[in-house]
Order: structure tokens, then sequence, then C-alpha cells
């Protein structure tokens, strides 16, 4: 492939009614001769400006791309990566001179109100912080570990350790009160050896303690306490003036130093932890901010619940809120019908001017826009950006949100999205590119270099950068083998070109190379497009699937419904119980039609599927089946579900619905 120099200057946008451009292998010039491909008007009045998007500031990526020797493909942004301070917390210091008193984070009290900490207040209470922490002699090798999930001050715990030069580590809630063997935990302490543990209230993580943490272990609590262990309250760490060694200490961190410990999901194996260096933090930073030079224009206010454990909550969108002057509000909500009541009421009271969340948090809030016009005049007044992450939208929300802004705002916002993971501490890249499609992860973010490497017939994703981690911690094999010959990091993932004759319009993802398998036949199936494929075409009913077939003759699915949903599908009451729903006509009318609408695009053994089963029992994030972000371990699944997968091979589950028996 000869060298590639493009800019989005030079590359055509081609406005789509809903959100679908360019289908896979077929350029943008021959869509825009097809009839019926795109629809006209809509084209017409986005290339007018009567359905146009709001104004945001969003960079210009051009690529140069460039072929190896062994067949492999190099993307490289044209813009460099800018200067990039030497810590994160760097930008607190420039705030906190430069706008004492604007808000940095606020969280709902007891009584209901904003609980506000501006960015003075928060330096002063990090270097307090700090220096009652140096006297633990906490280190790399005794950290931090944080057990419980978003607040006050677990964020100014975090910054105060960042400042002291001591490595934390946010622990999902969830691996210590859902958990019943405590596996996850054992592993992350055992690997760690932490030298102080933080929990918002004592009590839910009694058993957690108890189990895994000595006796002596110091303990620190905002509130409660356990008995028979030394604890300390949270509010006594404020009473220390913070001092000179405070800021000695901070005066000594630089690039390398060790700001945080991230775990991975585990999705195969136990979590892998991450050490996340003030350079990858403040690059993904740089990165964005190049990408996204909104930020600059007008400082982002964040009205978010996505978990600080995650690499998406904890270093992405706290990071964007530090390093850009802005404001976060903690968003006790989440996206289930209960915990959505909570975030609609903070989405209300505060305006957001980016909004990000998971693809069921687009789904709960498209709908409650729908129905609330209150919630529309907050929602839209500032919004400029929308981002989701962790799995694909549905195209059907998608649409409704367009339409829904178009209808109070008379101009779209822009859906973002892109591809990163914890390694990357996250991004590597966006959908600045001239396409937005489903599966679209678009180009590389300036600073990062991708390599697509020709494997098993698929490419895969490798990444270099200032942004990539140098190893993971206290597992030099994994390390080894995560990177290549050239210190690219191998991320698992494929990804493959929206247009193989203009690759410079950028990437669409394939798949996790691990997930794909073969069919006794030899017929290779890849299954990331197919799950994508089948959640997508799946909205309301279908939470996820898991795709069987490794070394059998077949495809077949392993459904998770939406049992809310397909509940009222079928018109029953709250108490029916799972199978009753399930096995209603209504529910499994509905599920041969979507079965037959996956089939009707199937070209093979590779991706028709034989039968799906709808499953009763949830994914169990004990079993790991089941990420705390709520991503799907397509392996776990398969594994402890084996026995039931063998049985529906052999036609057994009630609740299964054959291909050929459809008619």
């Amino acid at each position: 492939m000869a060298p590639v120099d493009s800019s989005a200057r030079e590359i055509t946008r081609i406005g789509c009614a809903s959100n679908t451009c360019a289908p896979l292998g077929v350029s943008v010039l021959a869509l825009k001769e097809r009839k019926g491909a795109v629809n006209v008007e809509a084209e017409a009045q986005l290339g007018s400006g009567k359905v146009g998007y709001r104004q945001v500031a969003i960079g210009s990526p051009g690529v140069l791309i460039t072929s190896g020797s062994d067949g492999a493909i190099y993307m490289r942004p044209r813009e460099s990566l800018a200067p990039i301070p030497v810590r994160l917390l760097d930008r607190l210091l420039h705030w906190a001179a430069l706008k004492p008193e604007a808000t940095l984070v606020a969280e709902r009290g007891a009584d209901g109100s904003w609980q506000r900490i501006s960015y003075a207040q928060m330096l002063a209470n990090v270097r307090a912080i700090a220096q009652a922490l140096l006297a633990y002699g906490l280190s790399a090798e005794r950290p931090l570990v944080i057990l419980s999930g978003n607040d006050l001050e677990h964020l100014q715990l975090a910054f105060a350790a960042m400042y002291a030069g001591i490595p934390y580590c946010p622990v999902s809630p969830a691996y210590s009160l859902l958990s019943q063997d405590l596996v996850k935990l054992r592993h992350i302490f055992d690997l760690l050896q932490p030298g102080l543990i933080f929990a918002a209230d004592a009590a839910p993580f009694q058993r957690a303690i108890e189990t895994l943490a000595p006796v002596e272990m110091p303990l620190l609590f905002t509130r409660g306490e356990l008995p028979g262990r030394h604890s300390v309250a949270f509010a006594q760490l404020l009473q220390a003036a913070g001092g000179a060694e405070a800021d000695s200490a901070f005066a000594a961190t630089g690039p390398d130093s060790i700001a945080k410990f991230l775990f991975t999901s585990g999705s195969t194996k136990l979590p892998k932890a991450v050490p996340t260096t003030q350079r990858m933090l403040c690059a993904n930073q740089q990165m964005l901010l190049q990408t996204f030079p909104e930020f600059a224009v007008e400082p982002p206010v964040l009205v978010d619940w996505l978990p600080w454990n995650h690499t998406f909550g904890g270093s992405h969108n706290v990071g964007i809120v530090l390093y850009n002057g802005g404001s976060l509000y903690i968003d006790g909500g989440k996206p289930t019908p209960q915990g959505m009541l909570e975030t609609l009421r903070n989405l209300k009271e505060v305006s957001p001017t980016a909004y990000l969340t998971v693809p069921k948090g687009w789904e709960e809030l498209a709908g409650a826009l729908e129905r609330d016009a209150e919630l529309r005049g907050v929602f839209f007044a500032r919004i400029k950006l929308c981002f989701f992450a962790a799995a694909g939208l549905s195209q059907s929300v998608w649409d409704r949100l367009d339409r829904l802004a178009e209808q109070h705002c008379g101009e779209r916002i822009r859906m973002m999205a892109g591809l990163g993971m914890t390694e990357a501490s996250p991004s590597c890249t966006f959908t600045t590119g001239p396409l937005s499609v489903a599966g679209y992860v678009g180009l590389p973010a300036p600073g990062c270099e991708i390599k697509l490497v020709p494997l098993d017939g698929k490419l895969e994703a490798r990444f270099r950068g200032p942004h990539i981690m140098a190893g993971y911690w206290r597992s030099p094999q994994q390390t080894v083998e995560a990177f290549d010959e050239e210190g690219f990091y191998r991320s698992g993932d494929a990804l493959k070109f929206a247009d193989v004759q203009q690759p410079e319009l950028g990437l669409m993802f394939d798949g996790r190379m691990a997930e794909d398998f073969k069919l006794s036949s030899g017929v290779f199936v890849s299954v990331g497009p197919l799950r994508n494929r089948a959640v997508l075409d799946g909205t309301p009913y279908v939470q996820d699937v898991v795709v069987a077939g490794p070394d059998r003759e077949c495809l077949g699915l392993l459904v998770f419904p939406r049992l809310a949903e397909c509940r009222a599908l079928a018109g029953l009451a709250a108490t029916a119980s799972a199978a009753q729903v399930l096995a209603s006509a209504a529910v499994r009318g509905w599920f041969v039609e979507w079965l037959q609408r996956l089939n009707r695009q199937a070209t093979g053994n590779a991706n028709r599927l034989e039968w799906i089963a709808l499953l009763q029992e949830p994914p169990s994030i004990n079993r790991g089946e089941i990420t705390d972000k709520g991503t799907i371990n397509q392996r776990a699944v398969l594994q402890g579900r084996a026995a039931l997968v063998e049985a529906l091979y052999r036609g057994w589950e009630p609740q299964i619905i054959r291909y050929d028996a459809v008619p």
C-alpha cells in the first residue's frame, strides 16, 4: 500500500438521516451514487444547514498510512502530541490559582443539596490529606486500596495520594459486596500487598476486610468502624495542615511515577494490574484536548456515574474535568430503571456540556427525554458532545436521540465513540473521521500509532505511544506476551478499514481475536460482528448474547433477554416469573422474527444461526460471566454453562427456538 496522507478538510462528510454511512467495502463516492442508500432529503438538509450539528470544536485528524514488508499496516496521525504537564495535578495547581472559587466537584449531601469543593479548597484538602498519608509509609510496594465507589472523599483521597507520590488502587465495589468467594479481591490483595485500606462505610465491607486483611492492617473509613480493628476517620486527615513534607513529596514525582493501579476486567483470566503513570494520564488528556478543542473553548461540565475503578470513568472523565478546568457532578444513579431516577433528578438540575455513558444509559435517557419536556430543556441547554462506550449503541436509540435534538434544538448533537483500554489510559482512536455508523471507531488520536497485523484472517490492532503502559505489575510473562518486537501493545482487538479503497476514512471494530473460533467443519467464525449485530437489532428485548459453536457443526445463540421489557410485551404482571414471560406467545413470536432477520443477512455456516435459547438466569458476576460495567465474558458463559450448551445442541432446552422450525 502506498502512503496515504489525508486531512479531514479534504474528506467530504456525508449527511445521513439515521447516522449510517458507507457500508463496509463500499466507497463514499459509490454511496453517493446509490439511490436509496442514503436519505437524500436528509442529506440535502444537513448540507444546507437545516438539520445540521450544534457548533462544536473538533480536531482535524489527518493520517499517514504505510505498509511494512511483513504485511503490517501502520497508521500515524499527522498532528503531533503537544507538550504535556509533568504531573496531572499540575493542572489542579494551575486552576486553583486561576479560578480558585470555581466548582471542581460536587455531590448530593444527605439533605439533597449539592456539596461542592472548589479548586482552591481541593488543593488545600489534598495537601492536608497528603501530609497525613505520608505517616503510613505507603509506596508502590504498599499502596492505598480504595474499596468503595465514587464520592467526594474518594476523589480527595485519590488526589492526595498522587500528591504524596503514593500509588492508589480503586477496586470494583462488587468484588467486596457481591462476590461470594472474594476470589478477585483476594487476587488483588495478594498482588498489591496494600498498606492502607479505605471504604466509605465500614459495615458493608466488614466481610471482605475481615476475610482478607490482616488484623494489623490500617483502615480508613468515612463512616463507622469495625470491632477489634483500629481505624481512622477520614475527617481526621483534614485536620493536619498541609506542609513542606507534602509539597516536597509532590515535587519529587515525575512522568514515570505511578499514579494508580487499575485492574483489567479479567475477561479471560484473573484481572491484571496496570500501573498507570503520570505520563500516561497527562498524554491521554492532551490527546483528548487536541481531539476535542471544545474543552478549551468552554470548560466541560459533566454529570457522571461511571465508576472510577474503570479507566473510562476514573481516568478519562475525571481527567477531562481536571485538565480543562471544568466541573464534575457525581451522579449517584446507574443505567437501570430504578437507578435512572437519581440520574434524571440530577440532569434536571445540572446542564452538562458533554454526556458520557454506556448504551443502556442512552437507551434509558432517550425514553425519559421523550416523556419529559422539563428534562429536555435542561439537558439540551448546553450539551455539545455525547459519548458512548463499552458496547455498541443501538441504531434505533441513536435515531431517537437525533430526532429529539432536532425537535427541541433544531440541530443534532454529535455522538462520539472510539476505542480504548485500561492499558492505554484509555484512549487510542476517536470517531472524528467523516463516517457515522455503528461499529466505527475512527482514526488514531494525536500521539497514538496503530499497527494492524494480519493474523488468522483478521487485522490485530496494536498500539504505541506515551499513553501506553510499560507492562503489567508483577507479571513479567504477561508483559512479554503483551508487546511485539517493535514495542506495540497487542490489544487483542481486531479492526478493519471502513473502506479498503479509502483507508484514510478510518477503522471499524471487528471483534476480539480471542472470541473467534472454528466450527467442526473448519469454517472460521468472527464472533464480534455477529454478536454486535444481534444485540443492536435486538433492541429493546435483548440485553446481550453469547455465540455458541466452537468445534460444533453449527452456530447457536445464548440470549440474555431484558425481562422487564419482555414482560411488558407479554402483557404480564410484574409478579410473572421469567419462565412465564419467556414462554408467552408474544415474546416467542418476537424472537422468531428476530432470528429470521438475523439469518436474512447470513452468507453461510459462519454467520447463520441454527437456534437461539432464551435464558432465564441472568449472567453472574460471581462466576465471572459479567463485569461490574456490564460487559459479557463470552468464554466464562460458555464454560460455566457447558452442560446447558450440550443440552441445547441436543434440543433439550424448553426455551429453544430452532431456525429450521421457523415458518
